[in-house]
Parts: C-alpha cells; structure tokens; sequence
C-alpha cells in the first residue's frame, strides 16, 4: 500500500522522503523556497481564517528561506520534520505537514501541523498526508504519542483529525491568540498503539 514509505538522504542535505497514492512527503530545502513564499502568499487569508494573519515580512522570500534552513537545523536534531505535500501527478507544492516540538522520554511525543492550498482542500490530500505522517512518526522517528491542536470551527480539520483515528481529549480554553481574538482549540492525540 505505502510505495517508498521513508527514505532520507544524507547528501542531500538531510532530505527525508515519504510516498503515498497521491502526494509525496518532502521535507523542504532552500531551493524550495520561493514555491513556498508562492503557496503561503496564495493562501494568506483563507489559512487566516483558523490560524493568526502574520505580519507583510513573513510572506517574502527571505523570510521563507529563513524559515526552511531554521527547519533543515531542527531536523537535523530529530526535534522538527516539516515536510512539503506535492501531488504526485503535477509534483506541486499543495500544502506543509510538519512533525515538531518532539520530546523524547519521558514522553516520547510530537505535535502535528498541517496547511493545504484553498484550491485542493477537501479532496483527501491532508488525510493522505497525516496518514504519511503517522507512520513516520512511528515507525521512523519513533515516537509514542502525536498531538494536534485544531480550532473547534475548522470542521475540515476536525474531520482530517477523525479519520486519522486522533482522540478528541479535551477543550483548551483561550489557548491562542488569534487575530485579535483567544481562541479555544481543542487537543487531539493518537497513540503508536492505536
């Protein structure tokens, strides 16, 4: 079922590789940079809508350079996977998933984010993606338990979470300060023995 399921590629700047039906998992490089600076200007306002509106700095180039090589150093570490979700059949760079803030024992556990382009949103791209990353995260990282945070209004990643088989656990009050606004969100978990 999983073609190619991790691959990771020391001389090419530590390139992990992760390959499903429709998208490959790619962690990003700085020759990615600039289709990076493109998908989050793209996207600016429809990923607003759940997540805080950044400042006019965070959608330049630079500053998505910076950002990856930031990334390139926390993998390095085993502390930070962010990988890009490219469609298998165009090789575009649809959406991010990143493993990050992993802890190793006592616990042993990794948060998961993800953001896809408004234009191939609820088509099954991030549920094929966090599946990827499941298995990554378990198989290869070694992790025991993933956790994710979603806004109680973002029904679509709510519904990503659910599929995945993710544990609601509970309700985080005024866990973020989002354009201007607290926002509640609620924590989801998934455990390797799940």
């Amino acid at each position: 079922m999983w073609k190619n399921l991790f691959s990771l590629r020391k001389r090419d700047n530590y390139v992990a590789l992760v390959s499903g039906k429709t998208v490959t998992l790619r962690t990003l490089t700085p020759q990615d940079a600039q289709e990076v600076t493109a998908l989050v200007t793209r996207n600016k306002y429809y990923w607003s809508q759940h997540e805080p509106l950044h400042n006019e700095q965070y959608y330049l180039y630079d500053t998505q350079y910076r950002k990856i090589v930031e990334s390139m150093h926390l993998m390095r570490a085993n502390r930070e996977f962010t990988f890009g979700i490219f469609e298998n059949n165009s090789e575009r760079l649809i959406g991010q998933i990143s493993l990050f803030s992993i802890k190793r024992m006592p616990y042993s556990s990794g948060f998961v984010g993800y953001s896809i382009d408004e234009a191939y949103a609820g088509k099954g791209y991030a549920s094929e993606a966090l599946q990827l990353v499941k298995k990554f995260a378990f198989q290869t990282v070694k992790l025991h338990r993933l956790e994710a945070y979603v806004s109680p209004k973002n029904t679509g990643s709510i519904r990503v979470l659910e599929k995945a088989r993710f544990v609601r656990e509970g309700l985080l009050r005024k866990l973020l300060f989002i354009n201007g606004v607290w926002e509640d969100h609620y924590l989801y978990s998934y455990l390797q023995e799940d």
